[in-house]
C-alpha cells in the first residue's frame, strides 16, 4: 500500500510516495507457506514411517476384504508389538521388495508345527482357532506335511481358501518378520457407505 506525504520548499507543495508493508499479507503468505511444508512433511512420515494405502489385487481375502478394494496399512502396529493369529498382515511375497505387497491373515506363529489333515488346519496337532469359521481346505499344498516355523516365521492363509496362494504355495510359503510390512487396519468402502473397521477382524477367531 502506497502513501503520499506532503513536503513544503520555499512555499510549494512536492508530494513524495512512501511504501507501507502490507504486514497482514505477509503473515498470511508466511502461514501458507509453513502450513504446505508441514503438510507435506506429515504426510511424508506418514507414508514412510507409519502407513500407506495399498489396493487387494486379488479374491484371496473375501469376503472380509473385496478384490480392487483399498486398504490402509499400518507400520507401526509391529514396533511395539508381533503379529497374533488373525491379523491380517501386509508383505512382501518370498521377501522380494520389487514385488507388490501380498495381504493375507496370520494363521500360525512362530515355532509352531502347522499341517493340512483331511481339510482341517492343525496347530501343534490340534484344530486351529477359529477353524469353524471356515469351509474345508480342498488343497493343502506344502502343509500336507508338518512344517515346523522358525523362530521369526509366520504362516498366512487365505480367507477364500479354495483357489488362492499364501503360505500353502511356494510362491509365497513362510512369511518373515523382515517381509511384513505392517497390519491391515482398515478396509476403504468400494462403492459409498461407511468406513470397515471390524469387518476386517471378523474371522479373526479370537
Amino acid at each position: 500500500m502506497k502513501r503520499r506525504r506532503t513536503r513544503h520548499t520555499n512555499g510549494l507543495n512536492f508530494y513524495e510516495e512512501t511504501t507501507t508493508i502490507n504486514f497482514p499479507l505477509i503473515r498470511e503468505i508466511v502461514l501458507w507457506v509453513i502450513y504446505t511444508v508441514l503438510a507435506v512433511f506429515l504426510a511424508v512420515v506418514w507414508v514412510r514411517y507409519l502407513g500407506f494405502r495399498m489396493q487387494m489385487r486379488s479374491d484371496a481375502m473375501e469376503p472380509a476384504i473385496l478384490s480392487q478394494q483399498q486398504v490402509l496399512v499400518s507400520r507401526l502396529s509391529y514396533r511395539m508389538s508381533t503379529p497374533e493369529i488373525g491379523d491380517i498382515v501386509a508383505f512382501y511375497p518370498g521377501g522380494n521388495t520389487k514385488m507388490y505387497p501380498s495381504i493375507r491373515r496370520i494363521a500360525a506363529l512362530p515355532g509352531s508345527t502347522v499341517e493340512i489333515r483331511d481339510g482341517i488346519f492343525l496347530i501343534n496337532g490340534t484344530p486351529a482357532p477359529g477353524i469353524e469359521a471356515y469351509d474345508p481346505i480342498p488343497d493343502p499344498g506344502m502343509a500336507a506335511q508338518v512344517i515346523t516355523l522358525g523362530e521369526n516365521e509366520y504362516f498366512v492363509l487365505s480367507d477364500d481358501r479354495a483357489d488362492t496362494e499364501d503360505s500353502r504355495s511356494a510362491s509365497i510359503g513362510t512369511v518373515k518378520t523382515d517381509d511384513i510390512i505392517g497390519e491391515v487396519w482398515l478396509s476403504l468402502p468400494q462403492k459409498g457407505g461407511g468406513l470397515h473397521f471390524g469387518v476386517i477382524r471378523s474371522r479373526a477367531g479370537r
